[in-house]
This record gives C-alpha cells, sequence and structure tokens, in this order.
C-alpha cells in the first residue's frame, strides 16, 4: 500500500507563500494523476490542483493564478506553491494520488493525513 506524507504546511501572513510537499512512498501504484484538495473547519473538502500523469493540470477557481502544482516523477512526489495567500485559504490541505496496481481495474483514491496551513490576516 502506498503511504502519502504532506510536509511545507504552517502559519504565513496575508501575502505570504507557502510550498506544500507530497511524498509517495511504499508500495506505488501506477500513478494516473496526484493533487491537492483542502478542507476548512465547517466546510466540506474542496479541490484544489491536480497534475496528471502526462502533466497536465488543473486549478480550483478559488486558487488560480496563485497556486501552482508540479511534480517530481522520479520522487513520486508532488508540490503546492501557494503564493498571495488569503485568509480564505486557511483550511488543512490533503494529498491525493490517484492510482492502480492492476491497470486492468479502476484507478482508486489514495489520501494523505493533511497538513495545516493557517493564513493570518
Amino acid at each position: 500500500q502506498v503511504q502519502l506524507v504532506e510536509s511545507g504546511g504552517g502559519l504565513v501572513q496575508a501575502g505570504g507563500s507557502l510550498r506544500l510537499s507530497c511524498a509517495a512512498s511504499g508500495s506505488i501504484p501506477v500513478i494516473n494523476a496526484m493533487g491537492w484538495y483542502r478542507q476548512a473547519p465547517g466546510k466540506q473538502r474542496e479541490f484544489v490542483a491536480l497534475i496528471t500523469s502526462d502533466s497536465s493540470t488543473n486549478y480550483g477557481d478559488s486558487v488560480k493564478g496563485r497556486f501552482t502544482i508540479s511534480r517530481d516523477n522520479a520522487k513520486n512526489t508532488v508540490y503546492l506553491q501557494m503564493n498571495s495567500l488569503k485568509p480564505e485559504d486557511t483550511a488543512v490541505y490533503y494529498c491525493k494520488l490517484v492510482g492502480t496496481y492492476d491497470i486492468r481495474r479502476v484507478p482508486i483514491d489514495y489520501w494523505g493525513q493533511g497538513t495545516q496551513v493557517t493564513v493570518s490576516s
């Protein structure tokens, strides 16, 4: 089973930047995509960004132009560069890996434990 470990969260002032990392370890499946979601207190989990195996990217509307997702395939790691942070970006950020151990089967989602990002005003 793959393990996903996020890092890089913390406290930052509005307008600042943070870079999150998510490293996959253990038994790595065939990866279709890796991405980030976030969940603020009392809210549903929200899509942030995704990068596919062919490096196509997609972003949630609230982060477009401010966040950038990238990937190091050799390290099985995905990054989220977050710039121009706002207090409303405060949330627990979760890494997701979409993959399969059997290419005949539908890929499934694997999740990390999350890392807290707090943006002060």
